[in-house]
Formats: C-alpha cells, structure tokens, sequence
C-alpha cells in the first residue's frame, strides 16, 4: 500500500473530525412535505338550541283552519307563575293526570270546556259522553279548536291533542273503539287541561 504525505494525511483527518454540515433551510423547507387541511362538515342540529316543549306543541298555519292571529306564546317561566304545578306537568311537558283524579270525568252539565292554559274553548256538553276510560271523553271539538299531532312515545304510535291557541297538552284521540257516538272517536281528555264554564240558563 502506498503511504500518504503527511499534508494528505493531517487533510483526511481532519475531515473525519469536523462536525457535519447544517442543511440549509431552503433544502428543509423543500424536502419537508406540505401539511393538509381536513375539513369537517357537523350537522347544524348539532349545534341547534333545543326547544322547549310549550314552542314544539305550537300548531302551524297548516295544521288548523282556526284563526291564529291570536295564538298564545309564552315562556316557561310564564307558564309556571300562571299555573298550579300540575297543569303545568300536563299542559306544558305532555303530562298525564291519574285516572279518575277529575270531578269533570263525571260531569254532564250543559256547558262549555276551556283551555286551562288560554281559556280557548275546546269542547261542548253534546260531544261529552262517559266513556268508562277515567278521563273526560268527548267525541267531537269546537271547529278549529284542536290540532292533532303524531305521538310515537312509550312504544306506540297514538294521536296527541293540544289546543290550537297556545298548545298545551291535552290528551289523546282514539277512533275505532266501537263507542256509541256519530264518528266513533274518543278524545281522552286530562281534566286538569279543562276549565268548565256552565251554560247560562235563560
């Protein structure tokens, strides 16, 4: 082997012992591969305040032919200073009153039913009929008075009644149940939701 001359020698050393060379930024910027951007798109209903339950019993326009220019909206807290705890339970969160707890089961005078929330009326003496159920039955309503709304609570698909003008609760409507009444309906009414106004004698 040939030897080397000691100025290649002492060259080759030192080049062993030297620290390595930075890379450039340039060449770190360029080899470094670009970031990406993940959009995600979330549904809005995700975000979206839930709403109250007296707002989601409000009818539309199209679901009664009753006039609601004067609807009745107010707030929970409103409700619930107007109200005894359990009209509020029934007529505001879809409640139901115990069977037979109301006097207006087994009430046949001539008069009128009102909404215990607005004071709307509802209901009439002649659609009354006793239907053995515990609750007020009434097979016809005042035109216009009530809206009906699709219920799939408790594992069952039933008919929901609120009142047209504000929309509080007030039972259910069964049909088919072979009563003795022109339509052979049942509105099972909470008697809780009523107010009942005696026909003025004349």
């Amino acid at each position: 082997m040939p030897r080397l001359s000691p100025n290649v020698a002492r060259i080759a050393l030192s080049s062993l012992r030297a620290p390595p060379r930075p890379i450039p930024r340039a060449a770190i910027a360029f080899a470094r591969p670009a970031a990406t951007t993940l959009a995600i798109t979330l549904p809005f209903s995700w975000f979206a305040k839930e709403k109250p339950l007296h707002e989601s019993h409000l009818p539309t326009e199209q679901e009664t032919t009753a006039d609601m220019s004067d609807k009745v909206q107010k707030t929970d807290s409103e409700w619930i200073a107007q109200l005894s705890p359990e009209q509020f339970r029934v007529l505001r969160q879809g409640g139901t009153e115990r069977p037979g707890s109301s006097p207006l089961d087994k009430k046949f005078d001539a008069g009128t039913y009102h909404c215990a929330g607005c004071d709307a009326p509802l209901y009439t003496s002649k659609t009354k009929f006793n239907s053995g159920c515990g609750w007020p039955a009434f097979y016809d309503t005042v035109p216009g008075a009530v809206v009906r709304h699709e219920d799939n609570s408790l594992g069952m698909t039933r008919t929901e009644i609120v009142c047209a003008k504000c929309g509080g609760h007030l039972g259910h409507v069964f049909k088919g149940e072979g009563f003795n009444n022109p339509i052979d309906e049942r509105h099972c009414v909470n008697g809780i939701s009523l107010n009942f106004k005696e026909e003025e004698k004349k």
